[in-house]
């Protein structure tokens, strides 16, 4: 009688099978929310267009990776690919965590008004707008317009890289993640510029720890 793969039944759970990407473009979609809130606490709106841009680019660039990990699994031994999967996605939300406490050490030493150098996650970019959202508004309309919101999309998507490819090494549903990215990140940008209008002076807003926790428990659950 054939044994049943480790984990199989995992797999098989619908609920698992919801999860797994649930978690995924939630870890994914925390940097959007925060970036928006600090545009809504300078007053600065997010048109819809500019919110399907974000959207647009960040599940795309999440599906590209997904993508990629899924032709690389055939030819890797199940059980590498599973360790790295896993490897992956606990160094990456560890990094998120350490992103934390650095980001809050650089603003509360220097100021949030200096730019902000990310972490080799997130390959050096130095993304000023980031840390001054007013600097996003080039042209002082106090509107974030498509062609604006593109580098913003991209910067913030480059977890998604690096994430969507180790999730795709252990059985992913890139489709499915897909879709959830896309609603997901819609909620978040309007989200976190309806709150960060409602908020009536500027305070700096750090989840990343948020995003590190969702990453290590997405790891473990590769693992069952």
């Amino acid at each position: 009688m054939e044994k049943k793969p480790e984990g199989g039944d995992c797999l098989d759970n619908p609920v698992f099978a919801i999860l797994e990407p649930l978690v995924l473009v939630t870890a994914l979609s925390v940097d959007a929310f925060v970036a928006s809130f600090a545009y809504g606490t300078n007053q600065i709106k997010i048109p819809f267009r500019s919110v399907a841009v974000i959207s647009g680019i960040c599940s795309a660039i999440l599906g590209v990776s997904l993508f990629l990990g899924s032709l690389v699994r055939p030819f890797m031994p199940e059980h590498l690919a599973g360790v790295l999967c896993f490897s992956i996605l606990f160094l990456l939300g560890i990094a998120k965590l350490c992103d934390s406490a650095i980001k809050s050490l650089i603003r509360r030493s220097q100021g949030i008004h200096k730019k902000i150098s990310f972490s080799a996650m997130h390959l050096r970019f130095i993304l000023d707008v980031y840390a001054n959202p007013e600097n996003a508004d080039s042209d002082c309309s106090k509107s974030l317009s498509a062609v604006e919101a593109a580098p913003l999309a991209i910067a913030l998507s480059l977890d998604g890289l690096a994430v969507g490819f180790g999730a795709a090494l252990s059985e992913a549903a890139p489709l499915r993640a897909v879709l959830f990215s896309l609603v997901a990140n819609v909620i978040a940008v309007c989200a976190g510029c309806l709150t960060g209008n409602k908020v009536a002076e500027k305070i700096p807003l750090d989840l990343s720890w948020v995003s590190g926790l969702l990453l290590i428990v997405l790891a473990f659950l590769k693992l069952t």
